[in-house]
């Protein structure tokens, strides 16, 4: 604000001439004390002569006397600012008319207030003058001042009018001139307002702020070396506000006359409008510094522009960018290009933003939108431009890159020219490979039949080949998988592929599945010898080569292939010593059967094949005349393994003992357990029969026929009819009729629901619907087979039961099933299936404890992949999060980074950026959500959750700008995660607040 120059000038320079030249003669009281009265408002005694003065009013007779006692009474009040001063001049104006005072006493009180600075209530008391009874002299100063107190109050248009009397005054005419040129300045007239300040004398106005306002002005009109000139010169005189805005001006020159250099210390020396720079002001300075080649403290002020959406901020952004490229900072680059191409002040500014934002998402990836719609949209917006062909390409490897194989057909489906042949091969290859994983081995299939289809590179012809091959075998389309298995053996370029160190194993299972175990032999014999270093895989391939021998009868070689894999350190032992002794029976080394059956049983108490070595153990005791420790093996089985399928045989087993030593009543004891405990199967109906016998025997038939006659689960009159039902729907069944054998299963169902082949019928017509993808109607005859215990489809139907359920998320009605499934199952894959979904049903009841549990006894399991050793470490990582053990968190998400893939590496990788940023590692945590962005893109909830965490890390890092940029683009791009845009909306709050504090540009509500 200008500072007014005074003019002294004596208001009350008449009123002591009119109180001592009064008339000679000796007073009267009331006279000397008005006498005493007024010299004592003239010494500034302004509370004791106004009582005095209003003595006198209501005292004295004289009319002038009482007149002038009250106009000093009521100025007397005015200069002691009491309450009602104005009224009481009011009073005196209306009480005496005719008074010589009435006048002047408008003119003195507004001259008060006006030396006192109060211009409002000046102006209420000036208007009040009557301006013809002025003279010449005293219109000049009225002019002046009434003219000053419009200009003070705001009102100056109107001050013009009176100031304007005034400029030839020699009294106010140089303070005239200099507020009416300033009135011309804060109307930008700059031609005016020099104007007025050429024609200032005064030396005292000269040299006190007119070189400032020059400066300004000049600086204004373009005239800038005229502005440097004038500010410099202005800069000694000045205060500190002041020189704040002369350096500002000299800055600002420079940079509009390309003298970045040397704006940089006047702009510097800058302190901003109330200690706050603005967008604009950092920009000048970033630009400077910019144009110098020094990108590190351009950042540093360009990164305070926040929320700028004006062409100044369009530029600062696009500069910003070039600076963070030359620093190698692509992330912050890409924001920032981001940023200016979605502003449209400049058109060229923004098409350039684009291209690079473009090229910089291909490079490192884009966690607010998929890579190929940001070229998409590119292309979109510019078909013709120059650049075309390059973004086409970019295009396609952008899907190949964000592993998008899926996108990338879809477009080369639609625009075959964007990429060439041998592209096409490698995208259908890779979306194979990818459809292969998720188990869609049909469609899998297609993609690398396409891939095969466009074969221009060799190498990439043989790995189809090769995983067109596994795809065909997922599909039991063993002859057509054993073809391209060979195809890939017999390419050139297959060798040297990870692939061509496997093609002997696959091709072996090949032969294997179709029955041609003489080729088998020959391809695992190969792959044995091959120098693998795949311990696993070295140990399944002679597990199966000792399985060929076996098959084709050639035990002897079996044998020796099976201790070579108990040679080895790898899993299925127990498998390998079981089939060992098998083996020596079948070569008439019954002695060395019941050796190795008996270690087999001390060695693996755990194996899930110890129930069929106790059976086979006790069989070979009985073969061998052994009945007392047969009949005891039986026993052991029976006692051990109450859910083994084999129990019922092995009761059979004893009840034939006995029956064959004459021992008819243990024998029928043992037909009638199996009867009771496992009703419904064919080792039941076996024991009705042979018990028959027995009671024939005895001469009982009474007896048995009122046994039989309780039984409902088996129609002995009309076993025949049985029999033949049940043989008709499974023709049906064996002959690939799926409808003609569902049929014949509801049928057969129908007619004896718990006949001799219930359980196989239940099965077999579960199965039938389950492959049809009716799992609703399969569930009931799973869990029939299921509920009814010892099978040879019981842990089959298990399984069924647990899958069907959790396909359904229905982990709760789950559970038991899967518990059984834990406990009964002999096969190692079932068991640890239960495992990992117990794990995720007790996580979903939020059993953290239980969860940890059964994810550690899933990582205990040998020969697991690493998806299923992934789910179990994210399971563990999950729950130590949900219960704050933040140090097991991070050590289980490290491991699932390790071997994760698709959204559960996302989630790993999104925490190891979490906890880098917990442990002020924030550049760390930076790289890895830039990880996360360009691998995983397609996973948005992880990369909202990524750019939030990125946010917090360049705050911390100093840059509020990328920080601020970042969770606006959250909070407008992630709406349908409302919790992450709240997050964001919540951090932005709190950045925009201490932003605030610093930059006048920045509203702390972001509006």
């Amino acid at each position: 604000m200008l500072k007014r120059i005074t003019v002294f000038i004596p208001i009350f320079a008449g009123i002591l001439w009119i109180g001592t030249a009064q008339e000679t003669k000796i007073y009267t009281h009331d006279q000397k004390d008005y006498q005493d009265a007024l010299a004592l408002f003239n010494n500034e005694q302004y509370q004791a002569a106004q009582t005095i003065f209003e003595k006198v009013k209501l005292t004295t007779k004289d009319y002038e006397t009482a007149a002038n006692s009250a106009y000093y009474a009521a100025n007397a009040a005015v200069r002691l600012n009491q309450l009602g001063a104005d009224r009481l001049m009011e009073d005196f104006v209306e009480k005496y008319p005719t008074s010589t005072k009435r006048n002047s006493a408008y003119s003195d009180v507004a001259d008060y207030y006006f030396e006192t600075g109060k211009y409002p209530y000046a102006l209420k008391w000036y208007n009040k003058v009557d301006q013809s009874a002025m003279s010449r002299k005293e219109m000049d100063k009225f002019n002046f001042n009434y003219g000053y107190s419009l200009f003070s109050s705001g009102k100056g248009k109107e001050a013009e009018k009176y100031l304007g009397k005034v400029v030839n005054s020699p009294v106010y005419g140089s303070q005239a001139k200099y507020y009416l040129g300033y009135i011309a300045y804060q109307q930008d007239d700059y031609e005016g307002a020099n104007e007025r300040f050429d024609q200032i004398t005064d030396p005292e106005l000269l040299d006190e702020k007119l070189s400032y306002y020059q400066a300004d002005m000049n600086f204004k009109l373009g005239k800038f070396e005229e502005a440097i000139a004038l500010a410099k010169k202005q800069l000694p005189k000045s205060d500190r506000n002041e020189v704040s805005e002369l350096n500002k001006i000299i800055g600002e020159s420079y940079f509009n006359l390309g003298q970045y250099a040397n704006a940089i210390p006047y702009l510097e020396a800058y302190k901003g409008k109330n200690g706050k720079w603005s967008n604009t002001d950092y920009y000048l300075l970033g630009y400077c510094f910019y144009k110098q080649g020094d990108y590190a403290n351009a950042i540093q002020q360009f990164n305070k522009i926040i929320g700028g959406t004006n062409s100044v901020s369009q530029n600062a952004y696009y500069h910003l960018a070039e600076c963070y490229l030359n620093l190698g900072k692509k992330q912050e680059a890409l924001n920032a290009f981001r940023n200016a191409s979605q502003m449209d002040f400049s058109p060229e500014i923004q098409k350039d933003a684009y291209l690079n934002y473009a090229r910089l998402s291909y490079e490192i990836g884009n966690a607010y939108e998929p890579v190929p719609q940001v070229i998409s949209s590119y292309l979109d917006k510019y078909p013709n431009d120059s650049n075309a062909q390059e973004m086409q390409g970019l295009l396609v490897d952008s899907y190949i890159t964000s592993k998008n194989f899926e996108g990338a057909m879809a477009l080369l489906e639609k625009n075959r020219s964007y990429a060439s042949k041998a592209t096409y091969q490698k995208v259908a290859f890779y979306r194979g490979i990818e459809l292969f994983i998720d188990g869609d081995y049909s469609r899998a299939h297609e993609n690398l039949a396409k891939s095969l289809s466009n074969a221009e590179d060799a190498l990439f012809r043989a790995r189809a080949n090769y995983w067109n091959a596994e795809a065909l075998y997922m599909l039991n389309r063993f002859e057509e998988a054993l073809a391209n298995f060979t195809d890939f053996k017999r390419n050139s370029s297959a060798r040297g592929t990870s692939e061509f160190n496997d093609v002997d194993y696959n091709l072996g299972y090949a032969y294997f599945k179709l029955r041609q175990y003489g080729n088998a032999i020959s391809s695992f014999d190969s792959f044995t010898k091959s120098g693998t270093t795949d311990q696993d895989k070295l140990n399944d391939a002679y597990l199966r080569l000792g399985d060929s021998y076996f098959v084709t009868s050639k035990y002897w070689p079996a044998i020796e292939t099976y201790n070579k894999a108990l040679a080895l350190s790898g899993p299925e032992k127990d498998y390998a010593a079981f089939q060992k002794a098998l083996s020596y029976g079948f070569v008439g080394k019954s002695d060395s059967k019941i050796e190795e059956l008996d270690k087999f049983v001390s060695r693996y108490p755990q194996s899930t094949l110890k129930d069929d070595a106790l059976f086979e153990l006790g069989n070979s005791y009985i073969t061998a005349g052994q009945e007392n420790k047969g009949l005891i093996t039986y026993d052991r089985l029976i006692e051990g393994y109450r859910g083994s399928s084999l129990v019922p045989q092995a009761m059979m087993r004893q009840g034939l003992v006995h029956y064959n030593a004459n021992r008819n009543e243990k024998a029928l004891e043992k037909f009638k357990t199996v009867v009771r405990d496992f009703p419904n199967t064919q080792e039941a109906v076996q024991a009705v029969a042979t018990a028959k016998l027995v009671y024939v025997d005895l001469g009982r038939v009474n007896e048995y026929a009122e046994w039989v006659r309780d039984l409902d689960f088996v129609e002995v009159t009309d076993t025949e009819l049985d029999n033949a039902s049940f043989e008709s729907a499974d023709k049906q069944n064996l002959e690939g009729n799926t409808n003609a054998a569902i049929k014949g299963y509801e049928s057969y169902l129908k007619q004896f629901p718990n006949g001799m082949h219930a359980a196989k019928s239940n099965f077999h017509l579960a199965q039938l619907y389950f492959a049809k993808n009716q799992k609703d109607k399969a569930l009931p005859y799973f869990k029939y087979v299921a509920d009814l215990g010892a099978s040879e489809f019981a842990e089959q139907a298990l399984t069924r039961v647990c899958e069907i359920y959790i396909g359904n998320n229905d982990y709760g009605t789950a559970l038991p099933y899967l518990e059984r499934l834990e406990k009964q199952g002999d096969i190692q894959q079932n068991r640890t299936f239960a495992q990992s979904n117990l794990m995720k049903g007790f996580y979903e009841q939020r059993n953290y404890g239980q969860t940890i549990a059964y994810a550690e006894k899933v990582l205990a399991t040998p020969t697991i992949d690493n998806r299923i050793k992934s789910d179990a470490q994210i399971m563990i990582a999950r729950s130590a999060i949900q219960t704050n053990n933040m140090d097991r968190a991070e050590a289980a998400y490290a491991e699932v980074l390790k071997i994760a893939t698709g959204e559960t590496a996302a989630e790993a990788l999104y925490y190891d950026a979490y906890f880098k940023n917990q442990a002020g590692q924030n550049e760390a945590s930076n790289t890895s959500v830039q990880k996360l962005a360009k691998d995983y893109s397609s996973y948005k909830e992880w990369g909202g959750k990524g750019l939030i965490l990125m946010a917090k890390n360049f705050y911390a890092l100093n840059d509020s700008y990328q920080a601020t940029y970042i969770l606006e683009s959250v909070s407008t791009n992630f709406s349908q995660y409302p919790e992450i845009v709240a997050e964001a909306k919540g951090e932005l709050a709190i950045i925009r607040a201490k932003e605030a504090q610093r930059n006048s540009s920045v509203n702390p509500d972001g509006n």
